[in-house]
């Protein structure tokens, strides 16, 4: 359900579930997390892309259903911190459908380039589910105070919507995508380049990533003990 595979020194990761959109199990969270360490330390660095019509549908809801939603939200957690704690550049190519946990997993990537097909969605708030991967604070350091309608709304943005707002950085052809994606990579990781330690300098604050993390899984916490989880849930997984 994940392949591996390097081109021209870049990692590339490939979500390979199309049946299920790329909806993301927890042994998917947990081995994205762990692949980005580990390709953050051997390559010039890490493209992430999708096969089919969705980049991923985020967390995988048929699975999540009588889980944590605790826990569900901290494998989430880490796969952003996974990244965030690379020193090479992270590019999302999005193919496609964006989703929930997904595409608030891209909003820590260095770059994220799409397709005119590419769809970004956040659904939670109108499933009763609270948002994760430090997106409280990554989304309106991205497209500003529109943060919260895109929330609330939980509304479908097209790819050129999502270019105008920002989440977005730039659309190519689909047969281009990965090529574009890597060339984004092979660019910022050119011999001579001072990459890490802008990248250290430009990324997210780690400490407001943290704090962040921390109140998304208070969020959590209430939506669960509330039981507005479990229902948005069940209503998802009978429609």
């Amino acid at each position: 359900m994940i392949e591996v595979t390097e081109r021209d020194e870049v990692a590339v990761v490939t979500l390979t579930r199309p049946e299920k959109l790329n909806a993301l199990t927890a042994a998917m969270r947990r081995r994205l997390a762990a692949e980005v360490r580990a390709l953050g330390r051997d390559t010039r660095g890490i493209v992430v892309t999708g096969t089919g019509r969705a980049f991923s549908a985020g967390e995988d809801l048929h699975e999540a259903v009588g889980q944590s939603l605790v826990a569900e939200v901290e494998s989430f957690h880490d796969m952003t911190r996974a990244v965030l704690e690379t020193r090479v550049p992270v590019v999302a190519a999005i193919n496609g459908l964006a989703v929930g946990g997904a595409a608030e997993w891209t909003l820590c990537f260095d770059a994220r380039i799409g397709t005119p097909a590419a769809e970004y969605f956040f659904p939670e708030n109108h499933i009763g589910l609270s948002i994760s991967n430090a997106s409280s604070y990554l989304l309106p350091r991205l497209v500003g105070a529109r943060a919260l309608r895109l929330v609330l709304d939980s509304a479908r943005m097209s790819a050129e919507d999502a270019l105008a707002m920002g989440l977005l950085d730039e659309i190519v052809a689909q047969e281009s995508l990965l090529e574009a994606a890597i060339a984004r990579v092979r660019h910022w990781s050119a011999p001579g380049t001072a990459t890490a330690v802008h990248l250290d300098l430009l990324r997210p604050s780690r400490e407001q990533v943290e704090r962040a993390f921390a109140a998304e899984t208070e969020a959590a916490k209430q939506v669960e003990k509330s039981g507005t989880a479990q229902a948005g849930i069940a209503r998802f997984t009978t429609r």
